[in-house]
């Protein structure tokens, strides 16, 4: 999965932050549904314009995130 294909920052639209492609969709709103306890199907049902590879690449961009943080020692 190359989420970079799929998850892009567009300055003026949603405020800069990471949309799935180049919707008004940002990746925080997927993934505070996902948190919130919305199964795939559920998210897919609500928000027909998303896929499920658009799911997965919101979960990788959150990891890859992630993984860049510096930790505290």
């Amino acid at each position: 999965m190359n989420y970079q294909d799929i998850i892009s920052i567009e300055p003026g639209k949603r405020g800069g932050r990471p949309c799935v492609r180049g919707m008004r969709i940002a990746v925080a709103d997927v993934l505070g549904w996902l948190a919130a306890g919305m199964s795939h199907e559920q998210i897919l049902t609500d928000f027909p314009e998303l896929t499920e590879n658009d799911i997965r690449a919101c979960l990788a961009y959150a990891a890859d995130r992630e993984r860049r943080l510096l930790t505290a020692k």
